[in-house]
């Protein structure tokens, strides 16, 4: 596969443990290294501003996306390679989709997971055809493989749903998924739901 721009989805507060961080900022030096464009949230805190941060002090470039009152807010990086506006969060989560050829999801809180939800349930009803990586740094994501598991024991799951998302352990493994995990094969939505 010849992809070139990974959206990452994560957290955007300070105050997290330093093992979240070390993630998001060797995630960014990765991107740099392998010439990966970062499509974020255009934030300059948190988890969105150490991968940006990293991916540009490697020379690399970062594409964000941020909604016209939070540039208001004076919440944007200035240092970004561009910078998308956009007139609300729901059109905002559309065009990161739409710049990505793939997505990594890194820890974060409700607007991660809801940008994640949105995601996998876009790639189940074929619109969004690339692979979504969860990093679950330190078992963060543990919880929703369990969740998965007593989704498909009880049916309310397929197994074939639920490999929608691919989990990585480390930055390296999300990025080699990122560029191997083929895109979501055609067929017709009308003949999954039997």
């Amino acid at each position: 596969m010849n992809r070139k721009n990974v959206c990452i989805f994560c957290s955007s507060g300070n105050y997290i443990p330093q093992v979240y961080k070390d993630d998001a900022r060797r995630l960014g030096e990765l991107c740099a290294e392998k010439g990966i464009n970062i499509i974020n949230g255009a934030g300059a805190q948190g988890l969105m501003g150490i991968t940006a941060d990293a991916c540009l002090a490697g020379n690399g470039t970062v594409s964000g996306v941020i909604p016209k009152f939070m540039l208001d807010l004076g919440w944007a990086h200035s240092g970004l390679t561009e910078l998308h506006v956009t007139d609300d969060m729901a059109s905002r989560k559309q065009k990161l989709r739409d710049l990505s050829d793939g997505i990594i999801t890194l820890a974060g809180g409700c607007g991660t997971m809801d940008e994640l939800w949105e995601t996998v349930t876009a790639r189940q009803l074929h619109q969004y055809d690339h692979p979504i990586i969860v990093l679950n740094t330190a078992g963060f994501y543990n919880p929703i493989k369990e969740w998965f598991q007593t989704c498909i024991n009880e049916q309310f799951v397929r197994q074939a749903n639920a490999d929608l998302i691919a989990f990585a352990d480390t930055p390296e493994e999300a990025i080699r998924l990122f560029e191997e995990l083929p895109e979501r094969k055609d067929c017709d939505i009308r003949e999954e739901r039997h």
